[in-house]
């Protein structure tokens, strides 16, 4: 099991402002600095570590180094104790005076952003497959209740205000779906996907979130318990607004997208 180690408590969003550091000696480095909000960080046997080699050369000394879990000065702080996805551990990694050596650069010294940059927009179709995946589940174990439960003498599913409700959310899942699959397909072609990875990973964070809530809803009170599933998917969806790149920051990508294409105003 791997981790990507990018984010710190002063880089977020803004990924390249990092403080952590590598100081050569020799044919080593010597690793410094703390990497929060770390995906598997607990089970972790490898870490794709991202520090800044040569801080004069701003973003683009960064680099990407392999470090080993039980390299000596590399260690894991106490798990997040998080809202949702709580069965995967979220830790930060603390890098104090860790010596690895140059051989463990991972592709070329001072490209780490750009094998993050890599890295991020490849994963936002992963995330946004992840979405469009907790949307449905959510959808599907939803939608049956209301065939079943009635209300005033008829099915919840069968009042018009409810029927127009779900259908417009199984219209936004299947969109949703064709945003997902088109990104995934430009990038299995090799052609450009940016702009397509950041619409659907935005589109799908968003509609999960509106999906979930619009569940338990029409759940009603069994849905705000932990008897059925549909709490759980409201707490998980949360983290996809936020992380691969905020939903605002998606924004941003697609806005630079449609510059890029010749969309001036002119």
């Amino acid at each position: 099991v791997g981790s990507f180690c990018l984010s710190e408590a002063d880089a977020g969003s803004d990924a390249f402002a990092m403080r952590g550091a590598a100081v050569k000696q020799g044919d080593y480095y010597i690793l410094n600095g703390t990497k929060i909000w770390i995906t598997n960080a607990e089970h972790a046997g490898v870490f794709l570590v991202m520090v800044n080699a040569n801080p004069t050369a701003g973003y683009k000394g960064i680099t990407t180094f392999l470090v080993d879990r039980d390299t000596e000065g590399l260690s894991i702080g106490k798990k997040e104790d998080k809202l949702g996805i709580r069965a995967s551990s979220t830790c930060p990694v603390h890098l104090d005076n860790v010596k690895v050596p140059a051989s463990n650069i991972l592709g070329e010294f001072g490209m780490g952003y750009r094998y993050a940059i890599e890295m991020l927009n490849e994963g936002r179709i992963g995330i946004a497959s992840q979405m469009l995946g907790l949307a449905e589940g959510c959808f599907n174990a939803t939608v049956p209740y209301t065939m079943e439960r009635k209300q005033f003498g008829k099915r919840v599913f069968d009042f018009q205000g409810m029927r127009h409700q779900i259908a417009h959310v199984a219209t936004q899942i299947e969109a949703c779906r064709s945003l997902v699959y088109n990104a995934a397909r430009k990038k299995e072609a090799g052609q450009p996907f940016l702009k397509e990875a950041a619409m659907a990973k935005l589109y799908a964070s968003e509609l999960a979130t509106l999906t979930t809530s619009k569940c338990i809803e029409w759940m009603g009170g069994v849905g705000f318990t932990k008897d059925y599933p549909i709490e759980k998917y409201y707490r998980d969806c949360k983290v996809g607004t936020i992380y691969e790149g905020t939903s605002n920051i998606q924004l941003n990508t697609i806005a630079k997208c449609l510059e890029a294409e010749g969309f001036s105003g002119n």
